[in-house]
């Protein structure tokens, strides 16, 4: 299957008017971009403006908050805009387990999330970041255990948060190629560079292995490459390096 590149509309959050940058993107060569709370005021006029670029939005982040209490205006949100993937993309600290029971019971939930949405025709996903690598005092993983214990729940893997929690990416693709349906690219700049961008680069142009993330991902239910930048100096830059050296691998 041929790659979707898409793109974080979060990595443009400090940047351009949305119309602008939507236009920015098409420029560039995306055909796809993916939504986050920020952009979600007025679903019509969103869909709109995805249109008029040639754009469309098929994955989109929510609270699990969101997703667990206000199913319909979520429902709603994401019919009109053209969503077919959810996806649930963090959570505070001080809502974080601390124990593997603890992490096993929010599994517990989640797939009940999930079991609410599957019903109505969506699929839904866990967005990972570095705290679900670190091991729990009685030796759990908590990405291991929102796994384990939620079947219904696919994975929209960001590579370069499970490396940063101490992980081994090609692993974690291979053991759990079965669950991940859309993946964030994203890199890594050299230590001690990119400060003034919190130690993110360009795709292609950091110290992560893409040619080889990107092979393994092939090899997975993977169907959307979503470039992010978490803080870039300039989304322009980020946007168009990153699919150039991303279509190359």
């Amino acid at each position: 299957m041929a790659k979707r590149f898409s793109y974080q509309l979060y990595s443009s959050r400090n940047h351009g008017p949305l119309g602008q940058t939507l236009a920015m993107l098409a420029r560039h060569g995306y055909s796809e971009v993916e939504g986050y709370g920020g952009v979600y005021g007025d679903p019509a006029a969103l869909r709109a403006q995805l249109d008029e670029a040639g754009l469309t939005m098929p994955s989109g982040h929510f609270s699990v908050a969101e997703m667990e209490t206000k199913p319909k205006p979520v429902l709603k949100t994401a019919r009109i805009i053209g969503m077919h993937t959810l996806v649930m993309p963090y959570l505070d600290a001080a809502e974080r387990p601390t124990s593997a029971r603890g992490w096993k019971a929010l599994a517990k939930r989640l797939n009940a999330i999930v079991a609410t949405y599957r019903r109505e025709g969506f699929g839904v996903a866990w967005h990972n970041h570095d705290f679900e690598f670190v091991k729990l005092k009685d030796g759990g993983v908590p990405m291991a255990l929102i796994i384990e214990n939620a079947p219904l729940l696919d994975w929209e893997i960001d590579v370069a948060w499970v490396a940063r929690g101490g992980a081994n990416p090609l692993k974690w693709i291979k053991d759990y190629g079965a669950i991940i349906t859309i993946a964030h690219v994203k890199d890594i700049a050299p230590k001690g560079t990119h400060a003034d961008e919190d130690g993110w680069s360009d795709v292609g142009h950091g110290t992560l292995d893409w040619p080889a993330f990107m092979a393994a991902l092939a090899a997975t239910r993977c169907m959307h490459y979503v470039m992010e930048h978490d803080n870039p100096a300039d989304d322009q830059r980020f946007a168009k390096r990153s699919i150039a050296k991303a279509k190359r691998f």
